[in-house]
């Protein structure tokens, strides 16, 4: 069974529609919020097969206020993907059974919302890959001018005992990639590897660094569209299972909490980007089961926040009221053999002193503490964060919390921190770019998480084993 999403309105000017010869798919398809048995899958029409690798390059900018340059047409620059008008459909079916291939209706793509369509699928068969094949065409009726072909494993059910793997990266952007020509070595490395899934925790693109400042909706689409457009990038997730977290970065600028705004774009103006350009669905909280061994949570914190500014104490959250209940019910509610929390900010750290976004930071230390004490009286749970450009993996001295931060996407964007900062808290530090990878299965009968920092490069950096209690 399929049903299409409706994305809320964005707070922009359409763009206008073009008369295109051909619609492409150059920036492949992501698939998303995967389940036992449901799905999203992500599309958007582009006049080009490749992003504009000939365009004019974007000028340096050094403007104090990080606000953009005017661009007359953005079409000419380097990396540009522009959208186009047309249709597109789903076929899809598990991946040993063509017959059983489900077709979906054409859909126009909605050229108010980048020239994008999400399809919901529901009704798939658990612990299956399916393959799926999105094709598009520029006209109501005409040929079919693109296909892209791509494949995706739903989660085993809750009382299966299979075992999963996923990564989980955060802090990636066009500037620091480290191929040039590909995009993010990280993630053919991860496709070798194998995983079942995999987490963005947050900063996938960065509105507020130069080349160029995103200080509208027209500038923070190109960026979306210019780094899923490259090759690494459109390989990986045409195969793979994601689930996407915002951070600040890719909300609205660094540290930034409701009422704000940046240059021309409006806090809800970013709100409704980020579901526009990744697999979502109705809320950007969520807890999800991979079998019987797993349950993961992936949490909400720019949307309920209190100002950084504001003083500490009961009432001062990054979570909200609502999704820190909901936290504590569906955490107590699990019977998955590990449960680990995936946030796109620390909750141990530690971080520097001069940081006042986090609950690792004193400034949220209340509701750090509540957290805290309440993860540290689970069995067999564990904290991994996105934010920080460093991989650790420290213990709360307090609460006996451990945490493993998964460290940014390439070395040029590994900062922040230095052998100099290592505390009695870490177990490991490592000031380089690459990701985490999580492995969960049974040893002898007994579900093992085995925690594995790598390398850029996919070298195991550090490797953590832990047997459930």
């Amino acid at each position: 069974m399929m049903k299409n999403i409706v994305l809320p309105t964005l707070l922009a000017v359409m763009l206008a529609p073009a008369s295109a010869i051909a619609a492409h798919q150059a920036n492949g398809i992501k698939i998303g919020e995967v389940t036992a048995h449901n799905a999203i899958v992500w599309t958007r029409l582009t006049k080009a097969a490749e992003r504009n690798t000939d365009g004019k390059p974007f000028p340096k900018n050094s403007d104090k206020k990080r606000r953009s340059l005017p661009y007359d047409d953005l079409d000419v620059m380097e990396g540009a993907v522009p959208g186009t008008t047309g249709s597109v459909r789903l076929r899809y079916w598990p991946q040993t059974r063509r017959a059983a291939a489900t077709t979906t209706d054409w859909q126009a793509v909605a050229t108010n919302h980048n020239y994008t369509h999400q399809f919901a699928l529901s009704d798939l068969t658990s612990g299956t890959r399916y393959t799926v094949i999105a094709e598009a065409r520029p006209e109501a009726t005409g040929e079919i001018s693109s296909t892209v072909q791509g494949s995706f494993v739903t989660a085993p059910t809750n009382d299966v005992a299979a075992p999963v793997r996923f990564s989980v990266v955060t802090g990636q952007d066009y500037p620091r990639r480290d191929d040039p020509a590909n995009g993010h070595q990280i993630y053919p490395r991860m496709q070798e590897l194998g995983v079942d899934f995999f987490v963005h925790t947050g900063d996938i693109e960065y509105y507020d660094k130069a080349q160029p400042f995103a200080d509208n909706v027209e500038l923070a689409r190109f960026k979306w569209n210019r780094i899923y457009a490259m090759p690494f990038q459109r390989a990986f997730h045409n195969h793979t299972a994601s689930y996407f977290i915002k951070d600040d970065h890719d909300t609205l600028k660094n540290d930034c909490w409701p009422g704000q705004s940046y240059g021309d774009l409006t806090w809800e103006q970013g709100l409704a980007l980020f579901p526009e350009q990744v697999p979502m669905g109705t809320k950007t909280y969520r807890t999800i089961r991979w079998g019987k061994d797993l349950q993961i949570w992936l949490v909400e914190g720019r949307d309920f926040r209190s100002p950084n500014t504001a003083p500490d104490g009961p009432e001062k959250t990054i979570w909200g009221t609502e999704q820190k209940q909901w936290f504590f019910d569906t955490v107590k509610a699990s019977d998955a053999a590990f449960r680990i929390l995936i946030s796109p900010t620390p909750l141990v750290g530690p971080d520097r002193g001069n940081k006042k976004d986090n609950h690792a930071n004193t400034g949220f230390t209340h509701e750090g503490n509540e957290l805290r004490d309440f993860i540290g009286q689970q069995k067999n749970m564990f904290v991994v964060c996105g934010d920080r450009h460093w991989q650790y993996v420290s213990v709360d001295p307090a609460s006996g919390v451990r945490e493993y931060s998964c460290g940014p996407t390439t070395n040029k964007h590994a900062s922040g921190f230095s052998e100099r900062n290592r505390s009695d808290m870490h177990r490991y530090l490592n000031i380089v770019g690459g990701f985490l990878r999580v492995e969960v299965k049974r040893d002898q009968g007994n579900p093992v998480a085995i925690f594995r920092h790598h390398s850029f490069t996919g070298k195991v950096l550090n490797e953590d084993v832990h047997s459930a209690r």
